[in-house]
């Protein structure tokens, strides 16, 4: 569980600081239900850029933001969008949330915020005398970094250093101190060994987004919450929620899927993966191209019990159809072949590791023969405008691009899609996937075999999903001794 024990010194200096800095902290219920957050905050977000720093951008952090770069407040319905079959080649409907309209332009600012708020309004952080660390295979730590800054707080960032040019001069700006780590998005060892060397530093507090449990409940609470409402709103008579697909960086997106199983008990949950680093699939190796997915090691808060499918995915196609949706001759194809102009307008939404949760989509939907009345849900959890160096990259590599390549492209790595490097995992799958763990967590990061086996036998699942109430009541006190929202 998250620790909600306070440490009341502490405390008292990070109620003074939030004081003199103007900072008021949402609740997991704002997060939620924008249409909760208190009015002067509202009424002076309308004069906030949606990335400036500016503590007001808390009260951002929600699928709701309008899709505005100044000013907008929130929509009754997430953003999202759904793609249809002339892009995906499969009858089911799927839909994605759209994270490009969060600060940071991902939604792993909110993941952050997760790990970062209970110990900030438990004392247990110590905002004047802390470093915030954020161990990271990209967005991860440009969140973190993010809400350290809106928050006072100092941060390290820690990424491969194969990521994209963007994330790293966007984050020379805002983190503390930017720490580049050996490798791609495959090397997650070398980025716990980084983790490991700070920890010796007292002034160092760790949010391993791999084993906080406030990544999954953000992701359990809001995310979940936010599906469960796109498709209340978009469903026909007769369609079903059929489906989840998400890959597997930290597991916090996937923590969604336990709230949607939930509510929709026929749910299908598939976490994805590359298959150049097939570590679920294959137990792992190798390294890939889909950045902001990690690999070669299973994720202290993936809830394994609940994950009925893994789906692998050829970074290939990844990459291939990042071009063809940003390219002016893609979309001259694609709009050839029959995919509307709303839609053509909206592929720049989709960032790698978005595309390729639409790629799981696509293979669950044809694996199980999904129909028109099924509807698949996942994220998008950045957009295009993080892989900008990548799209020219690929330019550099392959050449002009014409309706030739177009066709190729989307014939190749999008419609011809397969049913193979998948499998549905029964009880004993799963129970394999989850004791892979131990290697990682007990072995190497010091967890016990009583805390391995709760995840599995006991009910720490549960627990946790119980306690945005109370961590709602912990942040409502904060704000209520900083006086900062009285005065407003």
């Amino acid at each position: 569980m998250i620790d909600l024990t306070i440490h009341r010194q502490a405390l008292d200096r990070n109620i003074q600081k939030a004081r003199e800095s103007g900072v008021v902290i949402p609740t997991f219920e704002n997060m939620k239900h924008p249409e909760t957050v208190p009015e002067p905050i509202r009424a002076r977000l309308r004069g906030v850029g949606l990335w400036d720093v500016d503590p007001l951008n808390l009260f951002r952090i929600t699928w709701k933001n309008e899709p505005m770069e100044s000013g907008g407040l929130y929509r009754a319905v997430p953003n999202y969008i759904e793609l249809p079959p002339a892009l995906t080649g499969v009858p089911a409907r799927i839909i994605a949330l759209v994270g490009k309209w969060f600060p940071t332009g991902c939604h792993k600012v909110g993941a952050s915020f997760g790990c970062l708020a209970p110990r900030l309004v438990t004392g247990q952080f110590d905002a004047g005398y802390h470093r915030a660390v954020w161990p990271s295979t990209g967005n991860y730590c440009r969140g973190g970094a993010f809400n350290s800054k809106l928050l006072g707080v100092r941060s390290v960032a820690i990424l491969p250093a194969g990521m994209s040019r963007e994330r790293f001069e966007w984050l020379s700006q805002i983190a503390g101190e930017v720490i580049a780590t050996p490798g791609c998005e495959s090397n997650v060892k070398e980025i716990f060994d980084k983790t490991h060397e700070l920890r010796q530093e007292p002034d160092c507090m760790i949010f391993n987004q791999f084993e906080e449990m406030g990544n999954h409940l953000w992701h359990y609470q809001v995310t979940g919450s936010a599906i469960a409402e796109v498709f209340e709103a978009v469903k026909r008579p007769g369609d079903r929620l059929s489906g989840a697909c998400f890959t597997s960086g930290s597991a916090g997106t996937i923590g969604c899927g336990d709230y949607l199983k939930e509510v929709y008990p026929g749910l299908k949950l598939a976490v994805g993966e590359a298959l150049q680093c097939p570590t679920i699939l294959e137990n792992g190796f190798g390294d890939h191209r889909i950045e902001g997915i990690g690999d070669k090691h299973i994720p202290w808060i993936h809830n394994v019990k609940n994950t009925d499918m893994v789906i692998d995915i050829d970074d290939e196609d990844s990459q291939r159809l990042l071009r063809l949706f940003n390219d002016p001759a893609g979309h001259d194809y694609l709009r050839e072949a029959g995919v509307p102009e709303e839609t053509l307008s909206q592929l720049s939404l989709l960032g790698i590791s978005g595309i390729a949760n639409v790629l799981c989509c696509v293979k669950l939907s044809k694996y199980y023969e999904l129909t028109e009345h099924d509807v698949v849900a996942t994220v998008l959890t950045d957009s295009a405008d993080m892989y900008r160096s990548r799209i020219q990259e690929l330019a550099d590599q392959y050449g002009p691009y014409d309706g030739r390549a177009a066709a190729v492209d989307h014939a190749l790595h999008l419609l011809g899609l397969r049913t193979d490097a998948m499998a549905e995992l029964n009880y004993y799958d799963r129970k394999r996937v989850h004791n892979l763990k131990y290697y990682t967590w007990v072995e190497q990061q010091g967890r016990d075999m009583h805390e391995l086996n709760n995840l599995w036998y006991g009910s720490t699942w549960d627990d946790v999903h119980r306690q945005a109430a109370a961590l709602d009541e912990l942040i409502t006190a904060f704000n209520e001794e900083t006086g900062v929202l009285k005065r407003l």
